[in-house]
């Protein structure tokens, strides 16, 4: 298994413990470097992490300010489309807590899906350098072994150097924008978010089976020197093999 373990008893706890490392990690940022770079995900577990945040008492223990919002992937539809991770996040944490609007850039997925993705690598490379590096990532695990908008079939590092790519879900009959395998690695730390019985046996074939990331693209996360954190509920750790 690649990366750190740890079991909560269920969701809510999941969705807690994202929230405190986001807060964990964002203070240390902040007092090694000043700012804070995240990029986000969609899904269940997220929102319920980012209405903590939007809380008190961790809406308090970070200075907005210098917070910088970053998005993973992002579907192609508009950023007030019910799909979209953005309105989401912006629903759930970001107009409650005082970040200024400019530090949140989200990928524009109302855009030609290359355009879009163009569009992204450049505000990365504008804001982070060449070689961009979040100090968070946050991450979801798909039914099919997907994260982001890497998706089974093609080598999930296909472009890897463009940054940010445009890819086609057949399962979802749409086009969505994501981040490539070299901006995830980069990261210092990176976080996965599993929750739900109907997660256990993907979550197994990741961690546990055979290493095959055109097969199971989440598999192709090892950030370096970064760290990895899984953090699961007791349902979707039901299928591991202690260890």
């Amino acid at each position: 298994m690649t990366g750190d373990l740890e079991i909560f008893s269920g969701a809510p706890e999941v969705a807690a413990a994202v929230a405190d490392l986001f807060v964990d990690t964002a203070c240390t940022a902040l007092g090694q470097r000043g700012t804070f770079h995240v990029a986000l995900s969609g899904g269940n577990t997220p929102r319920a992490a980012y209405e903590l945040l939007a809380q008190l008492p961790r809406s308090r223990e970070i200075s907005w300010s210098d917070v910088f919002v970053y998005f993973g992937d992002e579907r192609c539809v508009p950023p007030d489309d019910a799909q979209s991770n953005y309105r989401m996040a912006r629903l759930a944490f970001l107009d409650a807590v005082p970040i200024p609007p400019a530090n949140v850039h989200r990928m524009r997925g109302e855009l030609d899906p290359a355009e879009a993705a163009r569009d992204y690598a450049t505000v990365l490379r504008t804001d982070l350098g060449e070689n961009p590096s979040f100090d968070l990532t946050l991450l979801g695990l798909g039914p099919d072994g997907h994260t982001a908008s890497l998706f089974p079939g093609s080598p999930p590092d296909a472009d890897d150097d463009a940054l940010v790519r445009a890819v086609y879900s057949d399962s979802q009959a749409m086009w969505r924008i994501t981040v490539t395998p070299k901006v995830i690695n980069a990261s210092r730390t990176v976080a996965f978010a599993v929750e739900g019985v109907e997660k256990a046996a993907i979550l197994q074939a990741v961690l546990q089976g055979p290493r095959d990331p055109v097969a199971l693209p989440s598999q192709i996360v090892a950030p370096s020197p970064g760290r990895l954190l899984w953090l699961v509920d007791k349902a979707a750790a039901g299928m591991l093999r202690k260890q």
